[in-house]
Order: structure tokens, then C-alpha cells, then sequence
């Protein structure tokens, strides 16, 4: 028998596990040399550990498999919290391997003592520590279990000699559930579903990230009951595409219909969604669906709980719903809605190629044009999650991922790593606040150490646009809110990563082509309008000062892309008399 590291990797090769993000240290030395003398394992190296969470997350948003970070003792492992709360508020699969100091000397204050199995225990939904090899490798199988069940984080915090003695036992073979059952509502409840919907004159509907793989279902619902749709960013990519009922976004992020279909709708139909900002929805006449039941009524008072899969429960439903004769209210709002667009279009298409600063959304919108139809972005909280939401166009192939519930800067580019490891084959695009990449500004060494074919566009306002806002509308002067004229090219030139900075709006398209079709990293610094600010229309200030500490607050001026092209496209499919 080998050492317990080495038992611990047996375990986690058998769980499917490829890689382990990390920066090694003393109490991780035998976990490290266990992984480099394994097959099918690799240690893949960070600059911050805080960078090895945040692409543990995104290689298991993706993947849906168990993705693994770790830390050494101490600081090493607390740098790991920032990603961990956010892949446990995102709800993927990710287990951090969390060491600590000797075991005769914890509890007497030893150097770089902490109590990891305290620290982790909010962002996380399994925490303990091995004392003994006797331990192992049954309470690891029970963390990776665990994470994938929930689905969420598990730590497991062993001291460094423990994981360097003989392991107890051997370590067998074991095999972890991956694929869980699918909620079914009850019968009851399918039927209150039908008579809620078969009794309200008009419906909308909000859809969320719930809604993945259910957008057949929710198109044969609109189609039958005339509602349009509306969705949360994070519903976005799964509910938008070939979509002939879109109205647009809600919360502060928002633009198009959607808010006022959700006001103005007899009933309004939850899908998959636990949209936190609950100013934005009407507090009366809605029902909600959703396979937690602990989600369900607690954003907004309900008419009706429906506990269940969406798809399974819109199947269940479908049968007994009477087709609406009447789509007058699904017509008014797809109508509004591409007005609303239109209204605002001109704020990036007028005159681009003269306007210096480079308006920030016309970069998202060539952007939206030019990346891959299975592109991977990674988008930075604060206002790049603007342009996500309003540019980037789903097609049921590419993904959009970031910190849209933790709600952490930083996160783009770690993101983006674990993404392209995942998938080395894939175009994989950071979108960087200057905020943002500024932070973790290391993590561009660790893309040129490996390789990584990355493509990273920082828009770089030379400011903390979102922060600005936010004290501007909340009736403070800026302060402290400006991050330097950084020319954030030369820094990842420095690092190996090609790079130019663009200033001329007119070069755009042509400098992000070639980033994106250059083989391995590339970087592109944009300086772009820190002023291209303001407040949709339905929000009020005393409502976005209510949210001024949530991730995704600001909302930007400008139009939404090819989103307006699908507005015109729905609003061209009303039946005329």
C-alpha cells in the first residue's frame, strides 16, 4: 500500500478528476508528488489560489463533473474562499483539498495555524478534517459525493503529515452517482398549474437558469397560452434563442418588455428561477416552479408551489391547458418591446467611428459578431455583465458564464482558465473589467505558462464604472473610483501574451479578429467610454440604491445588438388581420 496522498489521488482518479488547481507549499508536498507520479492527473499551476477556485468553478459549470481545487495551510487555503463561495452560490460541483499544519500542533498557535474546518463551513455544504489515515478513503468518497449531490463545495482539510503516512487500507474501488433523478410535481399540483393558467386572461412568463433543457416545453406553453417571455441573465442562454416570445430582461440589467409584461399580466408564471431582486417582480398573482422546494415563495408571495423539474412539469401540464384565442397581450408587449429597443439603438451605432473614448457596447456587439457559434465567454461582474446580458447572443451552443450570484470581481480571466483546460479545443473570451483583471492581474502568467489559447478583451474605462455609478445615483461625489490610464497590452506583452491596445473605434473589428484567430493567448486593451452611463426606464434611484451592494447593478445606456434583428423578427410574426 502507498502513502494516504496517494490513496487520495486513487480516489479522485476514480471520481474522473484530471486536474487539480493550485499553488503547491510544504503541507500539499505529498498530495503534489502523488499527482505528478500518477496517470491521467496533473497539478495545474496559479499564481493565487483564489484564481485555482475560480477555474475549478467554471471547468464544472461546464462539464457538470466534479472539478478540484487546493490550497496549502494557512494562507494558501484561505486565498480559496472568494472562488468557493462562488461555486457554491452557483450550485457546481467542486471539492477543495484544504491542508494544515502539523497534527501535533494544531491548537497552540502554530505558524500559519488556522481552523480551515471553521473558515469554509458557510461556503460550503460538507467540511471536515481528516485526523488519522483510518479515515481515508472512505470520507473522501463521502466529500466528492457530496459535492456532486448537492450539487456544491466539499473541503476536506488534512494536516500535511497526515496525508504523508501509509494509508491504513487499501483503497478499493467505488463508484460516485453522477446523474440524479428528475423531481416530478405532483398530480395535485400539475392540475392547480393547469387551472391557474386556464383561468387568467393573460400570462407572462419569467424564465431562469432552471429552464436548461426545457425550451421545447416552454415554447409550447407560450404558444398555447399566448405569454411572453422575459428571463434573469442567468436564464439568458438557455430560454433566448429561436425564441418568437422574447420581451427582454429584468432587474437592473434589464431592457426591452419584460418588466412591463411581469407588471401587467394577470398571472405571472416563475420558471426555473430564484431572481433575488425582488423590487422587479409584482409581489401578487404569480406561481412558481422549481425542483427546490426551499426556493419556492421566497422572493415574492405565491398563488401557487409547484415542486418540480421544469420540463417534467410543463410535460405533466401541457395536456390540460386550453389553447387562448386571444394573443392581444403577447402582441402589445413583443411590439413594446422592439421599440424599447430601438429607442436606444443609436447610443452605439451613430456615428462609431468618430466617437473617442470607443463606446464600450459597439466593442460587445463586433464581439457578439465576430466569436465563435460555440464560444465560451467568461464575463466580469460589474459592468461587463451589462454587455453580456445585452450583446452576447445565445444560440443553444455557446455558454456564458461568471460570478452572476456571489457576485465577486476578478473572475473573468480564472473562469476563462478552467473553461479552456476543459475544453482545449473550444474559443474560450474573457470579457475583463480593467477593475477586474487588475486584481488577479497574475493569473495572464499563468495563461502564457500553459499555453492557453485564451482570448482575453479587457474594456478598459480607467475607472470603477459600476462603483461610480452607484454613488453617483445614491447622491455621493465619485471618490477613489479611478484605476489609472494602465496600458494593460504592454503588461501582457510582458508576460509573453500577444497584445495591442486599441484606441480608434475604427480598428476595432479588425484587432479582434485577429485575436481571435491567432492560435494561443492573445490580449486586447480597448479604451473605452467610462462615462456610457444611465438608469432604464421603471427603475427608480431609491430602488437601485436598494441594490447598490448585489452583483450585476448597472445598467448602461445603449442598444442590445442582434436582439433588436429578433424583436423586428417576432414583431414581424404577428398574425395581422
Amino acid at each position: 500500500m502507498g502513502s494516504v496522498a496517494e490513496q487520495m489521488v486513487e480516489v479522485l482518479r476514480q471520481a474522473g478528476v484530471e486536474r487539480v488547481y493550485g499553488v503547491v507549499g510544504d503541507s500539499l508536498n505529498p498530495v503534489v508528488d502523488a499527482i505528478r507520479r500518477a496517470e491521467g492527473i496533473a497539478w495545474v499551476h496559479v499564481r493565487n489560489e483564489e484564481a485555482g477556485a475560480f477555474a475549478a468553478a467554471a471547468e464544472a459549470e461546464l462539464t457538470g463533473r466534479l472539478a478540484v481545487c487546493a490550497g496549502s495551510c494557512g494562507p494558501g487555503n484561505t486565498h480559496l474562499i472568494q472562488g468557493l463561495y462562488d461555486a457554491q452560490r452557483s450550485g457546481v460541483p467542486v471539492l477543495a483539498l484544504a491542508s494544515h499544519i502539523p497534527s501535533g500542533q494544531i491548537g497552540t498557535g502554530f505558524f500559519q495555524e488556522t481552523h480551515p474546518e471553521r473558515v469554509f463551513t458557510d461556503c460550503s455544504t460538507f467540511c471536515e478534517l481528516v485526523s488519522t489515515p483510518a479515515q481515508l478513503p472512505r470520507l473522501l468518497r463521502v466529500a466528492v459525493q457530496h459535492a456532486l449531490g448537492a450539487p456544491g463545495v466539499s473541503v476536506l482539510v488534512f494536516p500535511g503529515d497526515i496525508a504523508a503516512l501509509p494509508a491504513a487500507g487499501p483503497t478499493g474501488r467505488g463508484t460516485f452517482l453522477t446523474e440524479q433523478a428528475v423531481a416530478a410535481p405532483p398530480w395535485a399540483q400539475v392540475r392547480a398549474l393547469a387551472e391557474a393558467l386556464n383561468r387568467a386572461a393573460t400570462v407572462a412568463v419569467f424564465a431562469g437558469a432552471g429552464t436548461r433543457g426545457a425550451h421545447e416545453e416552454v415554447m409550447k406553453l407560450a404558444a398555447t397560452v399566448h405569454a411572453p417571455i422575459g428571463h434573469s441573465l442567468r436564464g439568458k442562454e438557455w430560454i433566448q434563442y429561436d425564441n418568437p416570445y422574447d420581451v427582454g430582461m429584468s432587474g437592473l440589467l434589464g431592457y426591452g418588455a419584460c418588466h412591463e409584461a411581469l407588471q401587467e399580466a394577470e398571472l405571472v408564471l416563475l420558471l426555473g428561477t430564484d431572481f433575488p431582486y425582488d423590487s422587479f417582480l409584482p409581489q401578487a398573482r404569480t406561481v412558481q416552479v422549481d425542483h427546490d422546494a426551499t426556493r419556492l415563495g421566497r422572493r415574492t408571495p405565491l398563488e401557487l408551489a409547484v415542486h418540480g423539474d421544469v420540463a417534467a412539469t410543463l410535460r405533466a401540464v401541457l395536456p390540460l391547458l386550453e389553447q387562448k384565442p386571444d394573443r392581444t397581450f403577447l402582441d402589445t408587449m413583443l411590439d413594446r418591446h422592439v421599440k424599447a429597443l430601438e429607442k436606444v439603438v443609436g447610443a452605439y451605432t451613430r456615428d462609431i467611428e468618430h466617437h473617442r473614448p470607443i463606446h464600450p457596447e459597439y466593442v460587445a456587439a463586433v464581439l457578439d459578431e465576430l466569436a465563435a457559434e460555440d464560444a465560451v465567454f467568461t464575463v466580469d461582474t460589474g459592468m461587463n455583465n451589462v454587455w453580456a446580458a445585452r450583446y452576447l447572443t445565445p444560440n443553444g451552443r455557446r455558454r456564458v458564464i461568471g460570478s452572476f450570484l456571489h457576485g465577486s470581481m476578478a473572475n473573468a480571466l480564472p473562469h476563462a482558465i478552467g473553461a479552456q483546460l476543459a475544453f482545449p479545443g473550444r474559443q474560450v473570451v474573457s470579457l475583463s473589467g480593467d477593475g477586474g483583471i487588475g486584481m488577479l492581474l497574475g493569473e495572464l502568467l499563468t495563461v502564457a505558462k500553459h499555453r492557453l489559447p485564451v482570448k482575453t478583451v479587457v474594456f478598459n474605462n480607467g475607472a470603477l464604472g459600476m462603483i461610480k455609478l452607484e454613488m453617483l445615483v445614491s447622491g455621493y461625489p465619485e471618490t477613489e473610483t479611478d484605476n489609472g490610464d494602465v496600458d494593460y497590452a504592454a503588461i501582457a506583452r510582458a508576460c509573453g501574451i500577444p497584445a495591442k491596445r486599441v484606441t480608434d473605434p475604427a480598428a476595432v473589428a479588425d484587432a479582434l479578429r485577429e485575436a481571435l484567430e491567432r492560435p494561443g493567448p492573445a490580449l486586447l486593451d480597448v479604451v473605452t467610454d467610462p462615462n456610457a452611463l444611465s438608469i432604464p426606464p421603471h427603475i427608480t434611484a431609491a430602488q437601485l440604491k436598494g441594490f447598490a451592494l448585489a452583483a450585476g447593478r448597472t445598467v448602461l445606456s445603449g442598444g442590445v445588438g442582434r436582439m433588436i434583428d429578433l424583436a423586428r423578427s417576432n414583431l414581424r410574426n404577428i398574425p395581422r388581420p
